[in-house]
């Protein structure tokens, strides 16, 4: 990672616009063959790159906002991080191939748009789970969770939240392996932060986002915590209408929390809820691997700090007393 700057000597908060091209390819190099989709945080096209051999890559679009003198410098230590995770290779982490800019500043927003170039891969896992025939076999699941959770803890070891996985943002091979996508949300994290509530799809959101309390990586433990419960259904295990729905459902599942691990400074009462008591998880997730339902109860854990790490995950007998395929 990138070093605090000296307090003695204040960094440039932003870098001049006449920098880009010198920061970034040129998009032209491009060619935008369709849309795969569209999000808040930008749009996703398939592409080929004319400069090598006509590859097909996934460009995302995204729009900066300017200030009066140029980018944010957050922005370019944003994007040099990305780079700088590329040079790992992480085989559970989807490939930044380029960054490149679109060639013109949008005087009348203030805004530059950017492409984030990545390695195209054809479904998601969402598309993966809803053509499967029937149930996926073991062996299958138990890979496909070792690569989600291999992939969330190379992202905290790096000190960044995703902050948003869910089955659309996680990408499945031709070979079956599953590799974290789309960045928009993701950002480097040194203190506990506050998520506002469009952060995180809401089938897949912790209950602290949900009460607006403050979070830190264990947010994503959750989100990964519901997927997995998913690949042993292929039905989100959550799948609430609203912000408050979730809570209750996240409740109805793992029961109410005790008094003494409700968040501080949050606007909703503890006593807002019935005291639901825990559910069986094993009768939600039937033929469930024992391990399998002992790892998935410990990420879904109310108390954040009380949550299995990443890094605890990958050290659950579920995948080291059995090879993972």
């Amino acid at each position: 990672m990138m070093s605090r700057a000296s307090t003695s000597q204040s960094p440039p908060v932003v870098a001049s616009i006449n920098d880009v091209s010198a920061l970034f390819q040129n998009a032209q190099k491009y060619e935008e063959l369709s849309l795969i989709g569209t999000g808040a945080y930008g749009t996703v096209y398939k592409a080929r790159d004319l400069h090598n051999g006509g590859q097909i890559v996934a460009m995302k679009k995204v729009k900066v906002a300017l200030t009066e003198d140029g980018i944010p410098l957050s922005t370019v230590r944003e994007i040099a991080l990305l780079r700088q995770l590329e040079a790992y290779r992480h085989p559970n982490i989807v490939r930044l191939l380029d960054v490149c800019h679109g060639g013109q500043c949008l005087e009348r927003d203030q805004q530059l748009v950017l492409f984030l170039v990545f390695e195209h891969v054809e479904q998601d896992l969402d598309s993966f789970l809803s053509r499967a025939p029937g149930p996926l076999p073991e062996s299958r699941i138990r890979s496909m969770s070792h690569d989600i959770i291999s992939g969330v803890d190379f992202l905290h070891s790096h000190r960044i939240v995703h902050r948003d996985l869910k089955p659309h943002n996680l990408l499945v091979t031709a070979a079956g392996r599953v590799k974290l996508a789309d960045f928009g949300l993701a950002k480097t994290y040194d203190v506990e932060m506050k998520l506002t509530s469009v952060v995180v799809t809401l089938w897949y959101r912790p209950p602290e986002v949900l009460l607006g309390a403050r979070y830190c990586s264990a947010l994503d433990v959750w989100s990964a915590g519901c997927v997995l419960a998913q690949l042993h259904t292929r039905r989100p295990l959550l799948p609430g209408a609203s912000d408050s729905d979730q809570l209750h459902r996240i409740f109805r599942l793992i029961g109410r929390p005790p008094r003494s691990e409700w968040p501080d400074n949050v606007s909703i009462e503890l006593d807002s809820f019935p005291s639901y008591p825990p559910q069986d998880l094993a009768r939600i997730l039937p033929r469930i691997h024992p391990h399998a339902l002992d790892l998935i109860k410990g990420m879904l854990v109310f108390d954040p700090s009380k949550r299995l790490t990443a890094m605890d995950c990958l050290e659950h007998p579920y995948f080291t007393e059995e090879p993972v395929a």
